[in-house]
């Protein structure tokens, strides 16, 4: 197809072109302005003419010199499309391209190639030629459609294209506007290489020539400075003189084309920047420009091999359709992938000297890749074991925000365990006034500051959580360790809550490693009232007489079994709820280390050993 019409850039070098994009197709969805439901009645349309034989339908689209009308064979009975020559009075070099195109794809009998059933001419002597009609999808479509096929299938429908291609030049036809846009996919999974309207045939064909007769040549017609083909998929030499080049410049037609399939976006920009960035060649291969893109070495290679400038240089299309076919076959160049694979190694090695640990993602992104390409690289796998499982002391941030996230989850199932140990000391607090109280008030406020204390952890530790709240959290622990000494004394049941709160406290992720300030306040809760005791700040609750230790308690009653009964039950929960809190911790701690092993196992088992 001729250049884009509507850039400037390029119009004035455009020469007029036999194109047929829409020849023999029905688009799968057709747009009003392609598809009118009625034939084209413009003045001069060759849609008005009748065909003999035929009952014409409607435009299906439009070539460089003719429309392509849907019609139906009244003889035999089936849907044809129909190629016929626009305008009243072409020049006769205009009636010669337009049979020219007709019969090249009638001799190209080729599975892939549109066939092309008759050729004749209507009631005003123009001709036309009529062909399989098509429905289906461009590859330009398939490529940008949302959800496209996989590159595997694509790969396939491609090495059909290359065989038809490389029948067309054992014929000596060159294509010279080969594109997406130009190839069909049926909607049974046919593949179809359209457009043979700027087909050249070559002086010299390898059956001896016989393509060549009857077949005028557009060479002679070619006007000078005229661009035949596609800007972004012609060839260096097509754009220098299209008037002589041969099917090397099909090849890098059709390595554009695989550039596109492997990288997601076209090789050169559009417009006449195209024509630029052809001549100037590329740099490096569809992996090279889409790193992110998982591109087999084999095809990178191939793509850039029927890229080269120098035409010479390019594969023929029967090696590009075989070496797919081999890749596709599961066939890999093992070597090749093992020196692509060391370039990676080279990467990582070069991102973990650097010590910065911004790059250590860089540096297993690296090695994982060297890994795919050479399962048996031990640099790579030892690159992989270092980073993965060997310590180190500052993360990524990333990770960080990763382990921020799973320490949140812990602080929240430990704010919950929590309530608990709160429950517990009301139950305490609540069977203790049965005997009698001496300071309600004092007991009193004990419950109220422990319902306020149970109140504040849990909205702390449902959420994300500072420092500084959780050391506040366990300094009222500790206050409240010291109030609850004032019931039954600090050498009874005080000890035991302590412990609990130690237990609880030093969970936190928060505070393990802030452990030494945590018990030292918890120690300091207890130990404060003793010495204020001996001291006699406060009313002493203990004390030795005749070789026996004497309890009281200034604000509980203590007499009679239901006393007994209550240091008897306090002990008992106070060993139950330490041996809760110290089991689900070690179940904790001994499911992370086993996730942790089995994690490690399977993973080595994919990494060679090191020797």
């Amino acid at each position: 197809m001729a250049p884009d019409s509507s850039d400037p850039a390029l119009g004035a070098t455009q020469a007029p072109l036999t194109t047929s994009a829409t020849d023999a197709v029905v688009p799968p969805r057709p747009r009003p302005s392609t598809v009118p439901s009625q034939p084209n009645t413009t003045a001069g349309s060759s849609a008005r003419l009748s065909i003999a034989n035929y009952e014409v339908g409607p435009l299906l689209g439009h070539g460089g010199m003719g429309d392509v009308l849907l019609c139906r064979d009244q003889t035999i009975g089936r849907d044809v499309a129909i190629k016929q020559m626009r305008g009243h009075k072409p020049s006769k070099d205009a009636v010669a391209r337009f049979l020219r195109e007709a019969k090249i794809q009638a001799r190209l009998e080729h599975p892939s190639i549109v066939p092309v059933h008759s050729l004749g001419r209507d009631e005003a002597e123009l001709p036309y030629f009529t062909m399989k009609r098509l429905t289906g999808t461009t590859l330009g479509e398939l490529l940008v459609a949302p959800s496209p096929p996989s590159q595997q299938r694509v790969l396939r429908m491609f090495a059909d294209v290359c065989l038809a291609v490389e029948f067309a030049h054992s014929r000596a036809v060159v294509h010279r506007d080969l594109k997406p846009a130009n190839i069909m996919v049926g909607d049974f999974g046919e593949v179809y290489v359209l457009d043979w309207g700027l087909a050249r045939i070559v002086t010299e064909s390898e059956d001896g020539g016989s393509m060549g007769d009857g077949v005028m040549s557009l060479d002679g017609h070619t006007q000078a400075g005229a661009l035949l083909g596609t800007p972004g998929y012609m060839a260096p030499e097509q754009i220098e003189g299209a008037a002589h080049v041969g099917p090397c410049a099909d090849i890098y037609a059709l390595g554009a084309i695989l550039f596109e399939i492997l990288s997601g976006e076209a090789l050169h920009p559009k417009g006449v920047g195209a024509l630029t960035s052809t001549l100037q060649g590329i740099d490096g291969g569809p992996a090279r420009r889409r790193p992110e893109r998982p591109i087999a070495p084999e095809l990178d290679r191939l793509c850039i091999e029927a890229l080269s400038t120098r035409a010479t240089e390019r594969p023929s299309a029967k090696a590009l359709a075989e070496r797919l076919q081999r890749y596709l076959d599961g066939d890999r160049d093992l070597e090749q992938r093992r020196e692509l694979a060391k370039t990676f190694v080279a990467r990582a090695e070069e991102a973990v000297r650097s010590g910065d640990i911004k790059r250590r993602a860089e540096a297993i992104q690296a090695a994982g890749r060297a890994l795919s390409l050479d399962p048996e690289s031990t640099a790579a796998a030892a690159i992989v074991q270092t980073l993965m499982f060997e310590p180190t002391r500052t993360y990524p941030a990333e990770l960080v925000e990763e382990l921020g996230a799973a320490e949140v989850e812990v602080q929240q199932r430990q704010g919950k365990a929590a309530m608990l140990s709160f429950v517990v000391i009301l139950a305490y607090l609540a069977i203790a006034c049965v005997n009698g109280v001496s300071n309600p008030p004092l007991v009193i406020g004990i419950a109220a500051y422990t319902v306020l204390l149970a109140t504040y952890v849990w909205r702390v530790t449902q959420r994300p959580a500072q420092r500084w709240q959780m050391l506040v959290i366990a300094t009222a622990n500790c206050t409240l360790a010291a109030l609850l000494s004032r019931t039954y004394g600090s050498m009874i049941i005080v000890p035991a809550v302590t412990c609990i709160m130690a237990v609880s406290l030093t969970a936190y992720p928060l505070l393990i490693d802030r452990r030494g300030i945590v018990i030292s306040l918890l120690a300091a809760s207890w130990l404060i009232p003793v010495v204020l005791e001996l001291t006699g700040v406060l009313a002493g609750t203990f004390g030795l007489r005749d070789h026996i230790v004497e309890l009281t308690s200034h604000v509980m009653s203590i007499e009679g079994t239901h006393t007994m009964a209550i240091l008897i039950g306090s002990n008992l929960v106070t060993i139950i709820v330490i041996g809760l809190f110290a089991s689900a911790l070690a179940t904790s701690r001994r499911n992370a280390q086993r996730q942790a092993a089995i994690t490690a196992w399977h993973f080595k088992q994919l990494l060679p050993q090191r020797q």
